[in-house]
């Protein structure tokens, strides 16, 4: 091991320009070169990775392609018992060289990765998250190149930031200094389908700092996943410190969550989950060697509200990118949307349904397409019975709510609009391309933002569009506790690493602000050293004496 001989500084960091696939550009040519190349090769095989060699068990599964789903992208290995027992005790085993490995050699790795995420492989991961996930080509750009390569760059200027965290006074005669190890024992990386960057995320930011990682990756995004820990290994990252585990929850997750080395779960993915985890967590502390730390972000039922001073063309346009954009399948998309009656009556309801009437649904590979297919059947019946519930619950249907599973897993636009602000389609999280409207009196402009705050179990976006300070400012202070995020004149989704940390409290999670150097502070456990450099000439303290 390499002795650190300066105290070195990162490279400045600043956030991956994103690419626009224009008509004629060598982006979109490259981009669908590979795509051609991906789907000429497919089905791939996917095994499990345990310290870093490829184990295959035989118990195969498929990822379908949700635009065509009698294909799929790849096969892959279900990690089994001895499987995940061997990765346990493979990443224990890698965990003193990596927690001890000099910090710049770490970050080297990371660095590494993110400059062969942002250039090498670039096109490959946005054609296999496209293909595998149902994403066109601009929401593939900023999940999979733009945002993973910033969670790579910024996570390691996090962490210098964090190392650099010390005691601010010393004593005379001594020196105190804080190290901040990693958690005792391993990190269980529970990712999902909807986000690639949120899977490299997941896993990276707790190695980052020196822990090891046991990642089972989702049943629908296993080959983007898996492309990421190729890349994580070619960039450097040593055996054993991912453990790549793909398989049933179920299964995986309880036998982990048995473990006495067990110390932290990173997790993204649904409510009901999370609560379940969080209990046989709980059930099992008589197990673990400490309190494991739990970090998740779950889902949400976001909104945005329009003020009677808003500009109508903007709030429009933002909502209908925010609802439909990735056929609403972010845990930030809008979900509900709350408009004052003299906005609605005079162009805001016209406009809307004439701009979601032009978007186009089909195959992403299509460079015309808006609104892709949702991930899988589970989700397409689970959205559709929402609109179908809608529509016996009294609900008006302005536009959309057809739907055709027969070859790819396609749901319309839908804008549905009530007079009932507990209705089921505004209340409960549907994760799909629905949104539902309610109008609200200008006078009652207070009123609605309390309804906004009761409304949902979930807190974690919102907009407010205004142009009056005052109306601003009101509803900031009646939505304090009702979003992480919040943003004015801006749709609720597409926050930036670095820039709009992410994360919501209530039912949405633990609010660690994913893209921050907060979460950071969640895998390390501080240690306080002071070291003296003045003897004692007697234990006595001045007042003993006489």
């Amino acid at each position: 091991m390499s002795a650190q001989l300066a105290a070195f500084k990162i490279p400045a960091i600043d956030n991956e320009p994103m690419r626009t696939y224009a008509s004629g550009s060598a982006e979109r040519r490259a981009l669908q070169a590979a795509i051609t190349q991906m789907k000429q090769e497919l089905p791939f095989e996917v095994p499990c990775i345990v310290n870093g060699q490829p184990v295959k068990t035989g118990k195969i599964a498929k990822q379908p392609l949700p635009a065509d789903h009698a294909k799929h992208l790849c096969t892959y290995h279900e990690a089994d018992e001895a499987t995940i027992t061997r990765a346990i005790e493979g990443a224990l085993a890698a965990k003193e060289h990596w927690e001890t490995m000099p910090w710049n050699d770490r970050a080297a790795i990371f660095l590494k990765a993110a400059d062969l995420l942002s250039g090498k492989y670039r096109y490959k991961m946005l054609a296999a998250t496209m293909l595998g996930q149902g994403k066109n080509a601009w929401q593939a750009e900023i999940d999979a190149a733009a945002e993973l390569t910033d969670f790579f760059r910024f996570g390691v200027k996090f962490v210098e930031d964090l190392y650099s965290q010390q005691p601010s006074k010393n004593a005379a005669g001594s020196w105190n200094r804080t190290e901040y190890r990693p958690l005792e024992g391993f990190v269980l990386a529970v990712s999902p389908f909807n986000f690639t960057a949120i899977g490299g995320n997941l896993a990276g930011a707790p190695a980052m700092v020196g822990n090891v990682i046991v990642w089972k990756p989702s049943p629908s995004a296993i080959y983007s996943n898996y492309l990421i820990y190729q890349i994580l290994k070619e960039a450097g990252l040593p055996d054993g410190v991912i453990q790549f585990v793909p398989g049933p929850a179920p299964q995986i997750v309880s036998q982990v969550l048995t473990s006495p080395d067990f110390a932290a779960l990173h997790f993204t993915g649904s409510t009901f989950v999370f609560k379940k985890l969080w209990r046989d967590i709980s059930n099992n502390l008589d197990t673990y060697k400490s309190y494991p730390r739990i970090v998740g972000e779950t889902g949400g039922k976001n909104f945005h509200l329009i003020h009677s001073s808003a500009e109508v063309r903007n709030a429009v346009l933002q909502s209908v990118r925010s609802a439909f954009e990735y056929s609403g399948q972010k845990c930030s998309a809008l979900s509900r949307l709350y408009v004052s009656a003299s906005v609605w009556k005079n162009g805001f309801k016209e406009q809307l349904l004439e701009e979601v009437a032009k978007i186009k649904v089909g195959n992403p590979e299509d460079v015309e397409t808006f609104v892709g297919p949702v991930i899988n059947e589970t989700a397409f019946e689970k959205i559709t019975g929402y609109i179908k519930l809608a529509k016996e619950n009294g609900s008006e249907i302005l536009i959309g709510g057809e739907s055709d599973g027969s070859k790819g897993y396609f749901v319309k636009p839908t804008v549905v609009l009530t007079k009932d602000p507990q209705s089921a389609t505004m209340v409960e999280e549907i994760f799909g391309p629905v949104l539902t409207v309610y109008v609200f009196e200008d006078a009652d402009y207070d009123k609605t933002c309390d309804i906004i705050d009761a409304t949902s179990s979930y807190a974690l976006t919102g907009s407010i569009f205004s142009s009056d300070r005052r109306a601003l400012i009101r509803a900031t202070n009646r939505l304090r506790h009702a979003a992480g995020n919040i943003y004015y004149n801006e749709k609720c989704t597409g926050a930036v690493v670095g820039q709009q940390p992410f994360g919501g409290a209530r039912k949405s999670g633990t609010n660690d602000k994913a893209g921050s150097v907060q979460l950071f502070y969640r895998f390390v456990s501080a240690r306080s050293i002071k070291e003296n450099f003045v003897p004692l000439e007697d234990f006595k303290y001045p007042s003993n004496f006489a």
